[in-house]
């Protein structure tokens, strides 16, 4: 996104709903892709990436501006009219007319340098070196495409890989790869229509999509697209060319991720079989839940749940427990009960009124105490068909010490090259990642919050305009009754409020509570 609510825009990273005014460009298929367009449009153009409140803060310039990806507009190092120029290329570089951009780069340079302004005239050279860099092209960065997705399919063993390739504006800005549900006597090209069909859904489609099968109804399915684009949308097959070798190399993706991922899914299945066998399950389990806890001192207290089945970690059913207790600083056992409750007490609600993921083996770190913590919970709720399982480490804390406690048997440790071994460890050890994540999280957004969130009256936005406009929470205590009310946005009764806040012996007229 460049912002365009603020005389010098900002170049940021976006997810979500487009609520800002700006220009936004996209999608890309990951945050890493996000990112080299953002450095790119840094080093090429300087346009600065500081939010809004460290940019009126600034007093003198950043690091940025020393390795040459900003162009300091904070301390006046450019002025407005040039970089408003910078945000134009930027613009027409996102856009893709790179070549346009780098021809008027190029005259610039050659104005400076007769004006004998060497030193701009070698900003520039380093713009266009910088620009010639990025604009550096191969299978997958073709100079016949602008805006397009590449879409390809493969299927192998009953399953589909769909990799699709996002391009704009000429670059590739990614590639993802997915695996649709479908029958396993399904053919490539209908996977793949109702694939697109539901791809863009949620998303507007390009000028152009490239597939490497045609569809059953392609016709139809682009006329729909160009509606929902409300402009034309064109659904080609090619068959030479270059944008032949474009979707040849999308399938070659789609051929080795799917070739990777039935790999993975044979060799978890052995494993599965494995867990089975080790804690007497009638079958090997579709869905393991693994919880851990995480705080300090019992502050920023969180309890996580992590899944996994037959595909892997299921990323996308982790959960997280912020501990609302009351419960005694540094009491494992009661927050682990307190997850519990909340997680199967909830189940066994949504259980009444329809369908719910039920797990077949839950692991809690954690030895003997936490395992009769856990094991009294599900009793309580009436939870009888649920094995549990506690992992503690060895007396030296040692990975391949472990101990397993469960019901019925007494506490047991596996070989120490037993490959159920490595992979309940891995379980353990990204349940307790995803905890320590979690809890560092919810201790930076409490340490983000300022003596501004606790004055009554004062919201999300009024807070947002006294940080934009005196800089800091500092600024705001050291400002006068007069400088509050002049801040935009803030009027009378909320200056006076905020005033009275961080001045509680002043008496502050017109003000009720304060006399």
């Amino acid at each position: 996104m460049l912002t365009e609510d603020h005389p010098f825009p900002q170049i940021a990273k976006h997810r979500g709903a487009q609520t800002r005014k700006g220009s936004y460009y996209g999608p890309f298929a990951s945050a890493w892709a996000v990112n080299q367009t953002v450095t790119a449009m840094q080093r090429i153009f300087g346009i600065r990436s500081c939010a809004d409140t460290v940019f009126a803060a600034r007093s003198r310039p950043c690091l940025l501006h020393q390795i040459k990806r900003c162009a300091a507009p904070c301390v006046g190092r450019i002025s407005e009219p040039d970089y408003a120029k910078l945000v134009v290329h930027a613009k027409a570089f996102l856009a893709g007319k790179s070549a346009t951009v780098q021809q008027d780069l190029a005259a610039d340079m050659e104005q400076a340098a007769d004006a004998l302004e060497f030193e701009r005239a070698a900003a520039i050279r380093d713009r266009i070196r910088a620009l010639t860099h990025v604009q550096g092209s191969g299978i997958m960065n073709p100079a016949s495409l602008t805006d397009a997705d590449v879409i390809a399919a493969w299927q192998a063993g009953g399953q589909t890989c769909v990799q699709v390739f996002f391009v704009r504006g000429g670059r590739n800005n990614g590639n993802r790869a997915f695996y649709p549900t479908h029958a396993r006597d399904a053919e490539a090209a209908d996977v793949l229509s109702a694939f697109v069909a539901q791809f863009y859904d949620d998303k507007p489609p390009p000028p152009l999509l490239l597939l490497n099968h045609a569809l059953p109804e392609q016709d139809l399915v682009a006329e729909a697209l160009s509606l929902k684009a409300h402009r034309k949308v064109e659904i080609a097959v090619p068959q030479r060319g270059e944008k032949h070798a474009v979707v040849e190399h999308a399938a070659t993706n789609a051929r080795e991720a799917l070739e990777r991922k039935l790999a993975e899914t044979a060799g978890q299945a052995k494993l599965l079989d494995g867990v089975a066998q080790l804690f007497s399950l009638p079958a090997p389990p579709e869905r393991i839940e693994v919880y851990d806890n995480s705080h300090i001192m019992g502050s920023n207290a969180y309890g996580v749940m992590i899944v996994a089945g037959a595909e892997g970690f299921c990323k996308a059913a982790y959960r997280k427990f912020s501990i609302r207790g009351p419960i005694t600083p540094g009491d494992d056992f009661a927050m682990m009960k307190e997850v519990l409750e909340r997680r199967f007490g909830r189940a066994l609600k949504e259980g009444q009124e329809g369908s719910v993921e039920w797990p077949e083996l839950v692991l809690i770190d954690g030895g003997a105490g936490q395992l009769s913590a856990a094991r009294a919970v599900l009793n309580d709720l009436g939870v009888t068909d649920v094995k549990l399982v506690g992992i503690a480490k060895g007396v030296d804390r040692d990975a391949g010490q472990e101990w397993f406690h469960t019901d019925g048997k007494p506490a047991f440790q596996l070989p120490p090259r037993d490959p159920v071994l490595y992979f309940l460890q891995r379980l353990r050890d990204e349940a307790h990642r995803f905890a320590i994540t979690t809890h560092r999280a919810g201790r930076s957004k409490s340490l983000t919050r300022s003596e501004l969130d606790e004055i009554a009256g004062v919201g999300a936005a009024r807070k947002r305009a006294l940080l934009n406009h005196f800089g800091s929470a500092r600024g705001v205590k050291q400002a006068g009754l007069t400088d509050l009310e002049a801040a935009p946005g803030i009027n009378r009764e909320t200056a006076r409020r905020v005033y009275a806040f961080f001045h509680p012996g002043v008496r502050v007229e017109g003000l009720a509570g304060t006399g």
